[in-house]
């Protein structure tokens, strides 16, 4: 089962700000919705059916962004994701923009989400087979705070275009 998730979308005109770059706040749009078709596309996880079916989801508690390079009007970039840690109730995605062909960074992202009762609005524990997903494709980094794994993946970015 893939991990590391990838999926190519087109910036869009009306996306962007006058200086044709995407609006800061149009990046989590793009980096939610890539992670939604991800997941259903690889995992056969529809969040939408699941909380249909359980009354259960999840919402964003928390996100980091740090944005490196700007993405341009009709760009085509690649989105990825990761599962990088997780509890009985929390998810920690981490989500970066690239160019198509992957050579230059445009943002890198923490997302962090609380599994939620619609139900009893209160955060809910996930169930014994999402914990087995979530073990099959988590791939934990090295790094626990979100400046610390930005500057990380900066470097390396910088010693490989060295080589």
């Amino acid at each position: 089962m893939e991990k590391v998730l990838k999926t190519k979308r087109k910036i869009r005109f009306q996306d962007c700000d006058p200086f044709n770059h995407l609006n800061n706040s149009k990046y989590l749009e793009y980096f939610l919705n890539a992670r939604e078709d991800q997941i259903a596309e690889n995992y056969g996880l529809d969040i939408f059916e699941y909380l249909k079916k359980t009354g259960l989801s999840w919402v964003v508690a928390s996100n980091q962004i740090s944005y490196i390079k700007p993405a341009f009007t009709m760009e085509t970039v690649l989105i990825e994701s990761q599962l990088i840690k997780y509890t009985e109730n929390i998810l920690l995605v981490e989500m970066k923009m690239w160019n198509e062909d992957q050579t230059e960074l445009k943002a890198i992202l923490w997302i962090k989400f609380i599994q939620y009762n619609i139900q009893t609005k209160k955060a809910a524990t996930h169930s014994e087979d999402l914990m087995k997903l979530f073990q099959s494709v988590v791939t934990p980094i090295e790094q626990d705070i979100f400046e610390n794994r930005t500057t990380a993946v900066i470097q390396k970015l910088k010693s490989m275009a060295k080589v």
